[in-house]
């Protein structure tokens, strides 16, 4: 089975859903956009990098005011 909105083809503009009948009894996003496994690893990182860097702007802010 193949995805509609998917084409190979740059000048094609993705087709546009219209049997919403189908997809009423489950609305949600599809199986593969929630258990997508992370291949790149950035979330790992993000996942310390802002609350430093949150850390460190408030220690700044206090330390300026």
């Amino acid at each position: 089975m193949t995805d509609s909105n998917t084409n190979n083809n740059p000048d094609q503009k993705p087709a546009i859903e219209t049997n919403y009948e189908e997809h009423q009894q489950n609305p949600g996003p599809s199986k593969e956009a929630i258990v997508e496994e992370d291949k790149n690893g950035a979330s790992k990182v993000l996942k310390w990098i802002i609350p430093g860097v949150i850390i460190l702007l408030v220690i700044i802010w206090f330390f300026f005011k």
